[in-house]
Parts: C-alpha cells; structure tokens; sequence
C-alpha cells in the first residue's frame, strides 16, 4: 500500500473534473480524496509489490489529467484500519 500526494497544474472544475474521472478508472486506486492544503489530493493505491507500483505510478497516475507532481509515501504497517 502506498499513499501519494498529487499536486494538479490548475483546479478550475474542469480540471478537477477530468482528474476525478480519469481516477475512477484505475483500479489500483483504492481511494483518492481532495485535500485542503498544500496539495490537492491523497491517494490510496494498493498493488502486488514496489514493481507494479512503479509502473502504476510512471503509466497511470503520472499520465492522470492535470498532474504536475506526485509524492509517494509506502506504508511499512498497518496499525489501524477501520471500515467505515
């Protein structure tokens, strides 16, 4: 599991719009949340180990509409993890 940081180019609705749906469409996305801060949204993204996770990050979520940079963030451990 690892949680990625994306900062977009702009966030005019259209733009946020073309993201929110590009984002639906990969399936390695598990959760993708925007965030009021200094980057526009949190992604969870859950894959079988760091290679595929590269190859989701450099061909899919790079490629999103608008995305002008990522920070990624693995997780070592679960410590809580609660269903809604």
């Amino acid at each position: 599991v690892a949680f990625v940081e994306v900062k977009l180019t702009e966030t005019r609705e259209v733009a946020l719009n073309a993201f929110n749906a590009a984002v639906r469409a990969i399936p390695e996305i598990e959760q993708c949340h925007m965030i009021a801060g200094t980057f526009d949204y949190l992604l969870k993204v859950r894959t079988a180990d760091m290679g595929s996770y590269r190859s989701v990050l450099a061909e899919r979520i790079s490629t999103l509409p608008h995305v002008a940079q990522t920070s990624t963030y693995v997780a070592m451990e679960a410590v809580k993890d609660a269903a809604l």
